[in-house]
C-alpha cells in the first residue's frame, strides 16, 4: 500500500474543498449573513492542512488497490469536513445529522433530516445544494486535472474508483483531458439550464441551486414545497434537464464530435428514453382520476418519472398518495437508475440491459446446446470480465440492501418505509414511501439507522466497491 500517495491524494481533497468553501462566502456577502464568517475560516484552515501534509512522494503511482481505498478515503473526508459548517452555525447541532445531510448532498442523494429547509440560511442552503454539483461528477475527476503524476494509469485508477457504470473508458488517450472534457459538457448544460430558469423569471438563487441539484442529480430544494411552487414552465425546464443529466455523457461526446448516428445507435441511451415514455404513459394513465386536467397529470407523471429514474428526487406531488400501481413503477425506476456514464445513481441501464442480454442467450442456449453465442451491446461482445464483474456487482448490491433493510428495521417503522429508506439512500434518490415520503423527512431513524444510510448512500454513489475495499482487511497490507 502507497500510503504516502493516499496521503498526498487526501491533501488535494482538503486543498479543493477549502477553496470551494469560498463560494458560500460570497452568497453571505450578498445576502449579508454572519454565517460566512465560519466558512471562511474553515476554508483557510482547509488549504492550509492540505498544503501542510501534501508533502509529494517518491513514488507517484497509484495502482487499483490504493485508487479504491484513496476514493473512498477521500469522500468521507470530503464529507466529515463539510458537515463541520452545519455544526458551528448552529443550523444542525448535531454532528451525525449535520454528517447525514452532507454525505446526502455529496453522494447526490437528497435525502434529508431537515423538516423546515426554509429556516437555513442562504449561506448553508447554497453550500448543500452545490455539494450536489461537486459530487455529481465527481470531486476526484476535478482533481484529476490538477494532480502531477507520472503516468495515466495512476489517472485511470482513480476515474475507475469513482466514475459511475460498469465500465469507465476514455474518450481521448489522455485521462486528464478526459476529465476536462466531462466537466465542461457537464459544466455548459448546468449552465444553459441556470440560463433558461432565469428566463422563466425563477429568481436568480433558486434558479442557481436548483440547477446545481438537478445537474449532479441531487434533489435538495430551497422551499419546503421542493418543486411545488414553481410555474409549469418552470417544471418543464427541469424535468428536462433531470432527463439530459441521467443520459451516459458519452452520448454528448459523440454529438459534439459530429457522430450523430453512433450516438443514436447507444442501446443504453434508447432502452433509458423508451423506460421513462412508457413509464410517464402508464403512470398518467393511472392517476389521471386525481387530476383536473390532461396537461397537469401529464406534468407531474414526467417530473416523477424523470425525478426517480434519474434518481435527482425533486418533487411537485405527494407520490404517496398515488396508486400502488404507479408507486410499484416508481419503486423499479428507483432500482434501475440512470445510464452509465451519467451522474445519476441506481443499478443503471446498462447492467440491466446486459443481463436481459445474457438471459435471453442462456434460453437459446438450452434449445440449442450447440451455439456459440455471445453478449453484445452497441455491436460490441461483453467479454467475460465485464459479465463477471456485473454479476458480482449485482450479487454485493442485493446482500448489503437486505443487511440496511434488515438493520434499520430496528426502529419499528413500517416495512414500506423501511425498504423504500434502503433503496432511496442506496440508488442515491432522496424520498421514499410512507414516512419518508415527499412531505416527510430521515430525522425520526435511530443512530444506528442514520449510519447504516450513510454507508448505503457512499457506497451507492462509489459503486459499492470503494467501501467495501476499505472494509476489507487485506488492502490494508503493505505487500
Amino acid at each position: 500500500m502507497n500510503y504516502s500517495m493516499i496521503r498526498f491524494v487526501l491533501s488535494w481533497i482538503l486543498r479543493v474543498e477549502g477553496m470551494l468553501m469560498l463560494l458560500p462566502c460570497l452568497i453571505a456577502l450578498v445576502f449579508r449573513e454572519q454565517q460566512g464568517w465560519v466558512y471562511l475560516i474553515l476554508a483557510v484552515v482547509a488549504v492550509a492542512v492540505g498544503m501542510l501534509i501534501s508533502k509529494r512522494p517518491l513514488h507517484m503511482e497509484i495502482y487499483p488497490k490504493e485508487g479504491f481505498v484513496a476514493v473512498g478515503l477521500s469522500w468521507i473526508l470530503l464529507s466529515c469536513y463539510g458537515a463541520v459548517p452545519f455544526v458551528i452555525t448552529k443550523e444542525i447541532p448535531s454532528f451525525l445529522n449535520a454528517l447525514f445531510e452532507i454525505v446526502s448532498g455529496f453522494t447526490t442523494t437528497g435525502a434529508s433530516i431537515l423538516a423546515d429547509v426554509e429556516a437555513l440560511s442562504h449561506t448553508s442552503l447554497f453550500w448543500r445544494s452545490f455539494s450536489h454539483w461537486v459530487g455529481g461528477m465527481g470531486v476526484l475527476v476535478f482533481i484529476l486535472m490538477l494532480l502531477p503524476m507520472k503516468n495515466s494509469g495512476s489517472h485511470m485508477n482513480l476515474m475507475r474508483a469513482e466514475s459511475p457504470g460498469p465500465e469507465v473508458t476514455k474518450f481521448v488517450p489522455r485521462v486528464r483531458s478526459t476529465a476536462r472534457i466531462l466537466y465542461k459538457i457537464y459544466l455548459g448544460l448546468t449552465v444553459l439550464m441556470m440560463l433558461l430558469l432565469l428566463l422563466s423569471r425563477m429568481n436568480w438563487f433558486d434558479a442557481v441551486c436548483i440547477s446545481f441539484g438537478t445537474a449532479g442529480t441531487g434533489g435538495f430544494g430551497v422551499l419546503n414545497s421542493s418543486c411545488a411552487a414553481y410555474t409549469p414552465v418552470q417544471q418543464w425546464i427541469i424535468t428536462a434537464f433531470m432527463i439530459a443529466f441521467g443520459v451516459n455523457f458519452s452520448f454528448y461526446y459523440l454529438m459534439i464530435c459530429r457522430k450523430p448516428g453512433e450516438a443514436v445507435k447507444m442501446q443504453e441511451v434508447r432502452a433509458y428514453f423508451l423506460i421513462i415514455l412508457a413509464a410517464v404513459c402508464v403512470i398518467a394513465w393511472n392517476v389521471h382520476s386525481s387530476y383536473e386536467g390532461v396537461g397537469h397529470t401529464v406534468r407531474d407523471a414526467a417530473f416523477q418519472v424523470a425525478s426517480i429514474m434519474t434518481t435527482t428526487g425533486f418533487s411537485t406531488t405527494d407520490f404517496d398518495l398515488w396508486p400502488s400501481l404507479s408507486k410499484t413503477i416508481l419503486l423499479t425506476l428507483m432500482m434501475v437508475g440512470a445510464c452509465a456514464g451519467s451522474t445519476g445513481g441506481g443499478v443503471k441501464v446498462s447492467r440491466v440491459l446486459v443481463m436481459a442480454k445474457a438471459i435471453k442467450e442462456e434460453i437459446r442456449l438450452l434449445l440449442h446446446p450447440r451455439s456459440i453465442r455471445r453478449v453484445r451491446l452497441d455491436g460490441h461482445i461483453i467479454q467475460e470480465g465485464t459479465m463477471h464483474s456485473i454479476m458480482a456487482y449485482l450479487v454485493a448490491y442485493f446482500l448489503l440492501f437486505w443487511l440496511s433493510f434488515l438493520i434499520i428495521s430496528i426502529d419499528g417503522f413500517s416495512v414500506e418505509t423501511n425498504f423504500s429508506a434502503v433503496a432511496a439512500t442506496l440508488n442515491n434518490i432522496g424520498p421514499g414511501l410512507d414516512q419518508i415520503g415527499p412531505t416527510q423527512n430521515y430525522l425520526a431513524y435511530g443512530v444506528v439507522s442514520k449510519i447504516v444510510l450513510i454507508i448505503d448512500m457512499l457506497a451507492g454513489r462509489l459503486e459499492l466497491l470503494p467501501i467495501f475495499v476499505l472494509m476489507y482487511p487485506g488492502s490494508w497490507k503493505t505487500h
